[in-house]
């Protein structure tokens, strides 16, 4: 039986006269501010006029991803519409994708001879660390940093349709948030101009009247767990999923609206999260949070983490960063983030990586090397050398690494000491390292 012949669509340029004729996958003009952009139509509602249609802007972040009305829709300029490509480039095209796949194989098993044989300083390809965990052959940095600003994840599969953001808007104490991505709360919440999400139990509610109602009735001021850290500053939270199954789907359930690529809020027992809180007089209020498995057979110390958009570039994405290493630093094991990161996540753990590494080079001066950057971090030595090589300090030589200090190094520990950023205080974190049976490690209803 033959394989199916997969079917290209190409974007034949048409005028239209009505958005009736407007249909998903077509690429039209829509207005966005004071300009237009190039947008494809996602999903369509027209079960009640007018019409509602579903757009991502194309060559944008998929969070710009919006329903917009017919009146935005610039039907004065060509709409491209999709077409089939004939049968018969399309298999010519399928024909040479085949030979050129055939001789990338044939090469790759080619023995090699003494004339290709790599050299001692090739055994390492500094050009293939990669701590994003993503396939990243033939991507230049500018075409790495395009993906970042276009993508809203860098797990999206760009051949498979994006789910429809289902939320418009969310009212979680006294803020209004406007999700970013498709979360799978229950259907008869969707028809709602927004949600209640209640600030301590993340319950959900579809009217404000249920919401008020719940919450004059419920006690929980805090996350359900232990807190093992405070200052004056923020409160950190010990969650096991295990025990706190509902609160802990809930919260996935709300990081799903901000995180694309994350695929599973119910299987929470194999996981413990670690929620950072501020204090007022109502009481602990989430700010974000990350979460991590129980017995992680690949060392990573998060599996998952988010700051909460109303909380979002005022600090606190570096310190959940930070508190994760300070949990490896207890349990006396390098970790690193679960492979693939988000876009900001990347961004947040480059930016972390690179101050730390700086902050060490200069206090302990050539003296120190990688294995001991390693053990006094938690970081691992493959992000170690990434952060290196992106400051440009690496060099091989002599078969093993060398890190050098750069005045470029040096000049921006200097800023680094002028920003006089919060940091996580070690002293202040009362934990143990908790240990589990393989039953309490298994995932049970």
């Amino acid at each position: 039986m033959s394989a199916p012949v997969e079917v290209e669509i190409e974007n034949v340029p048409k005028r239209i006269d009505d958005v009736k004729d407007l249909i998903i996958k077509a690429q039209c003009w829509v207005k966005k501010g004071d300009e237009e952009r190039l947008a494809e139509i996602l999903s369509i509602k027209s079960r009640r006029p007018p019409p509602k249609f579903y757009v991502h802007y194309v060559n944008y972040n998929k969070r710009l991803d919006e329903w917009v009305l017919p009146d935005r829709i610039n039907l004065e300029k060509d709409v491209l519409l999709p077409v089939p490509k004939p049968a018969e480039e399309s298999k010519t095209k399928q024909k040479n994708k085949k030979q050129t796949q055939l001789e990338k194989t044939i090469q790759s098993t080619t023995a090699p001879t003494k004339e290709n044989t790599p050299e001692v300083s090739d055994m390492m390809d500094l050009d293939d660390l990669n701590v994003q965990g993503i396939n990243t052959d033939d991507v230049s940095r500018e075409d790495e940093i395009k993906k970042l600003r276009t993508s809203g994840s860098m797990t999206q599969n760009p051949h498979v349709v994006s789910q429809v953001r289902n939320l418009n808007k969310v009212v979680m104490g006294k803020y209004e948030i406007e999700p970013w991505y498709f979360s799978p709360y229950p259907i008869e919440l969707t028809d709602q101009d927004q949600i209640y999400i209640d600030d301590f139990t993340l319950q959900y509610f579809g009217s404000k009247k249920q919401y008020e109602r719940y919450r004059k009735k419920c006690t929980l001021q805090h996350p359900p767990g232990n807190e093992i850290y405070r200052d004056d500053y923020v409160s950190f939270f010990e969650i096991d999923g295990r025990m706190q199954r509902t609160w802990c789907r809930n919260l996935c359930l709300l990081s799903k609206l901000f995180l694309d690529h994350k695929t599973l809020y119910y299987d929470v027992d194999p996981f413990l999260f670690y929620c950072m809180t501020r204090r007022d007089e109502l009481g602990h209020h989430l700010v974000g949070y990350f979460s991590k498995e129980k017995e992680s057979a690949d060392n990573y110390n998060v599996a998952c983490i988010l700051t909460l958009p109303q909380y979002q570039r005022k600090g606190y994405g570096r310190l959940l960063i930070e508190f994760s290493y300070e949990l490896s630093k207890k349990e006396g094991k390098t970790g690193s983030p679960e492979k693939p990161l988000s876009d900001l996540g990347l961004l947040s753990y480059r930016a972390y990586w690179t101050d730390t590494l700086v902050k060490l080079l200069v206090e302990h001066g050539k003296e120190i090397t990688i294995d001991e950057i390693s053990t006094i971090s938690s970081m691992t030595t493959t992000d170690i050398l990434f952060t290196a090589k992106s400051l440009n300090i690496l060099r091989y030589y002599k078969a093993q690494h060398i890190i050098y200090l750069s005045d470029e190094v040096i000049e921006r520990f200097e800023t680094l000491k002028a920003k006089k950023r919060r940091s996580i205080d070690p002293t202040k974190l009362i934990w143990t390292p908790p240990v589990f049976s393989a039953s309490q490690l298994r995932f049970a209803w």
